[in-house]
C-alpha cells in the first residue's frame, strides 16, 4: 500500500499545483490486472492495485478541466522478478498459492516482456487520447473480461472449487497448464 498507491499520491500531490498552473499534464499511473481481480494469496496487492484504479478515475474527473489527462496501465502477467517470485515451492495452508504461482510459471513460458509496458506507458503520454484504462499484454484483458462475466458470488465460488476443477477451468479458459 505505502508503494503501489500512497507513493503515488504523493508524487501526484507533489506534480499536480504546477500541472494545474500550466493547465497541461499527463499522469500514467500503472496498476494491474489485480486492480480488477482479487485473487488468494494476492489479497494485499489486488488491494493497492484497486486503489489506485480507484483513485485514478476519481482524479481524471478532477483534473480533466484543466487540461490534464489521467491514464491507467494494467499489465497482465509480466516477466518481472515479482512474477518469477511467486512460487510453486511455498508451503501453505491454502492451495491458491500453489495455483497462481503455476499459473504464473506457466504464463512465463511465453514471457511477456516488461518493455511491453514501457512502450505502452510512451504511447499513453505521446497520445492524444483520453482514454483512461489501457490492459497491456496478451492475458490482461481476457483475465478482465473473464472476471466480468462472473458475478461475485459465482467468483468466489470458482476459486474455492478443488484443485482438479480450478485447473482444468484455467486450462479450458486460457489454454494454461498450471499444474
Amino acid at each position: 500500500m505505502n508503494t503501489n498507491y500512497l507513493g503515488v499520491l504523493r508524487c501526484t500531490k507533489a506534480l499536480l499545483p504546477q500541472m494545474r498552473q500550466n493547465k497541461k499534464g499527463c499522469i500514467i499511473n500503472v496498476a494491474s490486472v489485480s486492480g480488477h481481480i482479487a485473487n488468494s494469496p494476492l489479497g494485499a496487492y489486488a488491494a493497492s492495485k484497486f486503489a489506485l484504479e480507484a483513485i485514478s478515475e476519481a482524479l481524471a474527473q478532477e483534473i480533466k478541466s484543466f487540461d490534464i489527462k489521467v491514464a491507467i496501465v494494467e499489465p497482465g502477467i509480466i516477466n518481472t522478478d515479482m512474477a518469477t517470485d511467486i512460487s510453486v515451492d511455498k508451503i501453505s495452508l491454502y492451495p491458491h498459492s500453489k495455483r497462481i504461482a503455476g499459473m504464473f510459471s506457466a504464463s512465463l513460458k511465453n514471457p511477456t516482456p516488461p518493455t511491453l509496458l514501457a512502450d505502452k506507458v510512451l504511447e499513453v503520454a505521446e497520445s492524444n487520447s483520453w482514454k483512461l484504462r489501457h490492459p497491456i499484454g496478451p492475458d490482461a484483458e481476457p483475465f478482465i473480461a473473464w472476471r466480468a462475466t462472473m458475478t461475485d458470488e459465482a467468483w468466489v465460488d470458482r476459486n474455492a472449487v478443488d484443485d482438479d476443477e480450478w485447473y482444468e477451468a484455467v486450462q479450458s479458459t486460457f489454454g494454461l497448464d498450471a499444474r
